[in-house]
């Protein structure tokens, strides 16, 4: 049975409904990541699990248990903010130990357990300032010890990162990871960063419009969507039409394509990523090739990115600097069979 579930439920605020049928299960140990664009459903979906809302309809069970009205204060469940929620007048250490003082710990378990938390952060040393004298990387740190320290039964993320630079965020988000692993404890993510998503998550929730259009491993998103909304999510941006006529692979226009991994069905929506498509010099011959002509060239620094225009419509292809073509000239597009995904249509 998974540790979490969240079983039909129907939220929103007044007559704006947000999730609809709504079904999520988190097995325990995992960390598992919502992901999605902005009004998708991600952060209410979160809310409604640390219990700072409750569902129209549906259910929230953990651990076997129905929680759906158990208050917040209630759930033994870590948050760790967007926004850090630091009390300024507190020292670190005392940041840290609130917690675990509302629960009325022992005095020297208290300190201990918070030192442990500070050296397992890289915080040691750190327990007399106050967080307008730390960095932002050091004040998440702070917080992410301070959710930790209460040994919850559940650790919610709200885009932790979102307020800190590029680079300290991919270090940062080394940091959790490392520190999920180590604790192992259960971990639910709210990103809209796919990047950073993919990086440190177990299973992948990618939401739209309040439900959850796929959900898996990382590299099964990235490598097999399920649909068209996925497929774009992650990096695909070349669309065609492909029908099974005799046994084979057609485009509108009659041209064969063999595709590597075939799925069961006879209209498609085909998709490769720009980077998939191997251009050639003028109209050579060639398995699932399919003449073009360059319209826009864009230099990307390694790559240059080109839009040309085929029988099948306007692929984008990003391809080394070794050959470069300049606007008007023909060209062949190769489409890798083994790169090539269907999609029912």
């Amino acid at each position: 049975m998974a540790l979490l579930e969240l079983e039909h439920i129907t939220a929103g605020y007044e007559k704006n409904i947000i999730l609809r049928d709504f079904n999520l299960k988190v097995e325990r140990g995992q960390f598992v990541s919502l992901l999605g664009s902005s009004g998708c459903g991600k952060t209410t979906t979160l809310r409604l699990i640390a219990g700072f809302s409750q569902p129209n309809e549906g259910r929230i069970v953990f651990d076997g248990k129905d929680i759906t009205h158990v208050p917040l204060h209630r759930r033994n469940f870590g948050f760790v903010f967007q926004s850090y929620a630091l009390f300024p007048h507190m020292t670190v250490f005392d940041n840290v130990a609130f917690g675990l003082k509302m629960r009325k710990v022992p005095k020297e378990e208290m300190k201990r357990r918070v030192m442990e938390m500070l050296a397992l952060v890289d915080l040691t040393g750190f327990e007399g300032r106050y967080p307008r004298e730390m960095s932002g990387g050091q004040r998440q740190r702070v917080a992410l010890a301070r959710a930790m320290v209460i040994r919850p039964d559940l650790m919610l993320f709200d885009e932790p990162l979102s307020n800190l630079d590029a680079k300290l965020r991919v270090k940062m988000r080394v940091e959790i990871r490392r520190i999920q692993q180590e604790l192992g404890f259960t971990a639910i993510y709210v990103t809209h960063d796919q990047e950073e998503c993919f990086a440190i998550s177990d299973q992948v929730a990618i939401m739209n419009g309040g439900v959850i259009e796929q959900m898996d491993s990382p590299a099964h998103i990235f490598n097999s969507p399920n649909t068209e909304f996925i497929a774009r999510f992650v990096g695909f941006e070349n669309f065609f039409d492909l029908t099974r006529r005799g046994g084979a692979l057609q485009t509108e226009s009659g041209l064969a394509l063999k595709v590597t991994r075939e799925v069961s069905g006879d209209r498609f929506r085909a998709c490769i990523r720009p980077e998939d498509v191997v251009l050639y010099p003028g109209d050579t011959q060639g398995e699932n090739r399919i003449e073009g002509e360059v319209l826009v060239t864009t230099f990307l620094g390694r790559n240059i990115q080109y839009n040309v225009r085929t029988a099948i419509g306007e692929f984008v292809i990003r391809a080394g600097q070794e050959q470069a073509y300049s606007v008007g000239s023909r060209v062949s597009l190769e489409l890798s069979a083994n790169k090539i995904i269907l999609i029912r249509s």
